[in-house]
């Protein structure tokens, strides 16, 4: 009997759930904006790199104000193992000026001031958000969420922006970050992007492009 999309999303994220009880951010962060910096390094680069490159860079750029007065070469040395570091440094650095000079020094808590930071979008900002403020605003999509969204048939499209759209039409909001986080993990551990282990996932009779 074919269910409808909605109701097999929610049947994913309970199975999800299940499979990963204790599914968080993998980031390592104590502050809000140390959670920002970390999100803005994660693009093109693994948390578990990230999660080596930060203790020296909060221990040396402890807040804003020192990042906003950095020597921008030093946080470029810093963070060099995370790739596309010039570009990274750079909306960092920027982006904290603008915290320090129009926010009091303090990561902003809505969606439409974090945007406006440099290097942020919504899936930046859903992380932060959820993980420093307890805001669910959005669905973070990032690289795992976007691939088993689509084989997973809850989407058709490859824009972030859209495949979020979906997703917050198909599941509850309070729902919303936990099966982000949670099909990461599963994106991880079982449904890998080169060579998915369809026969040992949980998800394969909700799965239109299981391959046995």
């Amino acid at each position: 009997m074919r269910i409808s999309k909605k109701k097999k999303a929610i049947e994913i994220l309970n199975i999800l759930k299940q499979l990963y009880p204790t599914a968080t951010c993998s980031l390592n962060y104590d502050t809000p904006l140390q959670l920002l910096v970390a999100t803005i390094l994660s693009a093109q680069c693994t948390d578990e790199r990230v999660n080596k490159v930060t203790p020296a860079l909060f221990k040396r750029f402890p807040d804003a104000q020192s990042f906003a007065q950095a020597d921008r070469e030093e946080i470029e040395n810093l963070i060099r193992s995370t790739g596309f570091y010039r570009n990274k440094a750079k909306n960092i650095q920027n982006a904290c000026i603008r915290i320090v000079n129009d926010f009091d020094g303090k990561v902003p808590q809505t969606m439409t001031e974090l945007l406006t930071l440099a290097g942020v979008a919504r899936k930046t900002a859903n992380v932060v958000l959820a993980h420093a403020f307890g805001i669910i605003e959005g669905v973070t999509v990032d690289t795992h969420v976007k691939r088993l969204s689509n084989r997973l048939g809850l989407t058709k499209h490859s824009n972030p922006i859209q495949i979020e759209k979906d997703l917050m039409k198909l599941l509850p909001q309070a729902e919303w970050e936990n099966f982000s986080i949670s099909i990461i993990y599963h994106g991880r551990a079982v449904c890998n992007a080169r060579k998915p282990r369809c026969p040992e996932c949980t998800l394969s009779h909700l799965c239109p492009s299981f391959i046995s």
